[in-house]
């Protein structure tokens, strides 16, 4: 007989939760008020009487031994009768609140009224439920006796209701690990290096005893050989969820289309993309603000049944079958693909769903990470990405401007504006005319009268329904800065810079690897990979490695003779670039003429591609195209669609490098023949940069390239990246600067690339 864990809560809420989604402001405390508002009800709890009771239960239905779970408030002894406490904490007023208005709580509580009857051999239990309102503490209850057959009775018919979905989950999960086991390499054969890449992720899911940092080279199908280990792991039971984290929606795509080869080939997996929700919501205008929703209205009283519709019908669920089988069921998409995460086998999303504090998925339980791996594709976008989450920024403009529009309606919300934006004021006077101003550590008062803002911002926010955007920005923007404040450490600088007549004070963190570390605790293991984690030591520190983690550095399975490279020593540098322009251009010009096909040129930014395109002359039998900044997934498609093989014409692609084609874009054989890259791809210099570069030469290690080097060299690394895609392809790399040609340089360059001629 098969065994099936289910927590009490998650029961209760799968048979009788029913209504909408929650709509609205929740503010920034309340969970937190929430488990003060808990505690405080246990406190006045009498001697003997117990809080934060674990119970369980193995209850046989329908086959099945449910192993029922949970933990209750209260246990406590009133009168020789035992009672049951199920505390809920609510932000509303407790007036509306009658004894039938949530049997979803009754059904959690009698659940554990249950185990308690059954483990204390008690025939008559008490069950309690106590409201308490978060600000005041003011309580409300009610209490109702029942027998343990009754109790007995009331779990069984629950259990009897969810066993189809059990069911369902085992025989699916049979499915999975057998088919799992005997999946065979979706491939006739291994490339060179994918067989060694497979083999280092599966031990370092069985091993399980550290991280896995890979370097393997763009072509070699990282994502395919990533993957499918993975898969047999959880064919052997080592693991039982896969996230498969990126940064891209090219390399999402690239995942789900690995996942549909192997479920092609006998797999049984059920796998879902979770979209950004601006991006999957259904409401044409910005996203829903769920109050009055089509989609968030009655939400949970048809869940159950889409869930059972789609896990029946579909293995890769990506972000189209998703709002098909949403709109069939009048669902939220974005909800809905949350819930769906939750219960499926591979998960594909951004770093934010796993790094971001803010965006986490925060029902994700250790329970389940343990059994999970964690798979980090384009690892080396992580270090910068990490970056910016656990900064934060605040604008003297917006609170300038709040404080004039509350004058009236709100002076006291205005007040708090204006203490906030005479910081500013402040401030400024101390730069004496510098651009930026260095803080050494975050100033009380500065906290403090964020703090000041952000109370009367909720309590503003909490009375009116209708309020300005540009408050609740202000609001959550204000949230995120303490955030960042509570996490100050030697790892972060607090600066003041000025641009455009604005004031921006920024927490920038410096160094994430501790976060990134802590983030990903509880995994099984965590693999990194990519085509440029180069230099090792450099991001193994970025990334928080630890003393037990290997470095795995896959040879590429190509021939350098695929590859012909030329350096041309052309001075990109700013002092030199208005001589450069025209050269560059020519020299563009006449590899295409000698070398007719389909070129990509990168370039270190918009205004320097705009320079050269400028001097470009579009000669008959060559197109060319030029990237445009914020391009819409349409047009990046249109745009890489014109790059056909065994066409007629040259086509010469301007775009820029670290950008969104300089990345995982698969153009294959003849559809890519050249790639030229012009300058060493160095980050604009800049006080963050420079900040950086003190922060690490202080740490003894070499400033300059932590901040500005090596993230250069890997956004031209990258950029090579999309020539050679299998052992078919050949072309050829032009690098278009003199200082590819210095030992700092050339210490970075793939083997393949290390036979060149200067031109």
């Amino acid at each position: 007989m098969e065994t099936v864990k289910i927590p009490a809560r998650a029961l209760a809420e799968y048979v009788y939760k029913s209504g909408s989604l929650e709509s609205g402001f929740k503010t920034a405390a309340s969970m937190t008020e929430g488990t003060k508002a808990h505690q405080h009800i246990q406190t006045q709890y009498k001697e003997g009487d117990q809080k934060e009771v674990p119970l369980s239960l193995v209850v046989q239905v329908e086959g099945i031994n449910f192993l029922l779970e949970g933990r209750c408030d209260g246990l406590l002894q009133e009168d020789s009768i035992t009672v049951i406490d199920e505390i809920k904490s609510t932000s509303g007023s407790l007036d509306h609140i009658e004894a039938d208005s949530y049997p979803v709580h009754w059904a959690q509580a009698k659940c554990y009224a249950y185990m308690t009857a059954v483990k204390n051999d008690l025939e008559f239990i008490n069950v309690r439920l106590t409201y308490v309102q978060r600000d005041t503490y003011l309580k409300k209850h009610f209490t109702l006796s029942f027998s343990k057959l009754e109790l007995e009775e009331n779990v069984l018919r629950m259990l009897e209701v969810y066993a189809p979905f059990a069911k369902m989950k085992l025989h699916q999960k049979r499915l999975r690990t057998e088919s799992a086991k005997s999946l065979e390499f979706p491939f006739t054969s291994f490339r060179p290096g994918q067989k060694l890449l497979a083999g280092s992720v599966f031990r370092s899911i069985r091993e399980g005893d550290g991280n896995l940092y890979v370097n393997a080279p763009t072509g070699i199908g990282k994502t395919i050989s990533t993957l499918y280990p993975a898969i047999k792991a959880i064919g052997e039971e080592y693991i039982e969820h896969i996230f498969y984290i990126t940064a891209r929606t090219t390399t999402r795509k690239a995942a789900e289309e690995a996942i549909s080869l192997m479920i092609q080939d006998g797999l049984h997996v059920s796998s879902v993309t979770l979209t950004a929700k601006e991006k999957i919501c259904f409401k044409e205008q910005g996203c829903c603000p769920g109050e009055g929703c089509l989609y968030a209205e009655g939400y949970y009283d048809r869940i159950n049944e889409a869930i059972l519709d789609i896990k029946e019908n579909e293995k890769l669920m990506k972000r189209e079958v998703i709002e098909e089988y949403a709109r069939k069921h009048r669902l939220c998409p974005f909800e809905f693909s949350l819930d769906l995460a939750y219960l499926s086998d591979i998960i594909i999303c951004d770093y934010n769903y796993i790094y971001d504090p803010r965006i986490s998925l925060k029902r994700l339980v250790d329970e389940k990470k343990k059994k999970s791996v964690l798979l980090v594709d384009e690892a080396h976008n992580l270090p910068d990405r990490a970056r910016e989450m656990f900064s934060a920024s605040l604008s003297k403009k917006t609170f300038l401007q709040l404080k004039r529009t509350y004058q009236k309606t709100n002076p006291v919300l205005s007040k708090a504006a204006s203490l906030v934006n005479k910081f500013f004021i402040d401030a400024k006077k101390m730069a004496i005319g510098n651009q930026e101003i260095l803080f050494g550590e975050i100033p009380e008062t500065l906290t403090e009268v964020i703090k000041g803002f952000s109370e009367q911002a909720e309590n503003e926010i909490l009375s009116n329904v209708q309020n300005a955007d540009e408050l609740l920005e202000a609001y959550y923007a204000s949230q995120n800065f303490l955030k960042a404040a509570s996490l100050f450490n030697k790892c972060f600088k607090l600066y003041g810079h000025f641009e455009k007549g604005d004031m921006i004070v920024k927490i920038f963190c410096l160094d994430p690897s501790e976060f990134v570390k802590k983030a990903g605790k509880g995994y099984r293991t965590k693999v990194f990979f990519s085509a440029t984690l180069v230099p090792k030591d450099y991001f193994m520190e970025m990334l928080g490695s630890e003393d037990e983690d290997r470095f795995v550095s896959i040879p590429s399975p190509f021939h350098k003779e695929q590859i012909d490279m030329f350096i041309s020593p052309l001075s990109t540098r700013y002092r030199d670039r208005e001589s450069s322009y025209s050269l560059i251009a020519e020299t563009i010009q006449l590899l295409v003429k000698e070398r007719p096909g389909n070129f990509f040129c990168f370039f270190p930014s918009y205004l320097f591609m705009e320079k050269v395109h400028s001097l470009f002359c579009e000669e008959e039998g060559v197109t060319v195209m030029m990237q445009t900044s914020q391009m819409s997934e349409e047009e990046r498609d249109s745009f890489l669609s014109h790059f056909k093989a065994r066409s007629k014409r040259s086509l010469v692609g301007f775009a820029v490098m670290g950008g969104i084609f300089s990345e995982g874009v698969d153009l294959p054989g003849d559809r890519l023949t050249g790639v030229i890259i012009t300058g060493v791809g160095l980050p604009q210099i800049s006080f963050e940069r420079d900040l950086l570069k003190g922060y690490y030469s202080a740490a003894g290690r070499p400033g300059y390239d932590y901040a500005y080097t090596f993230p250069g060299m890997n956004k031209v690394l990258q950029a090579g990246g999309r020539l050679i895609r299998s052992e078919e392809d050949c072309g050829t790399i032009l690098l278009i600067d003199d200082r590819f040609l210095q030992n700092k340089y050339l210490a970075l360059f793939p083997e393949e690339w290390r036979e060149f001629t200067i031109i």
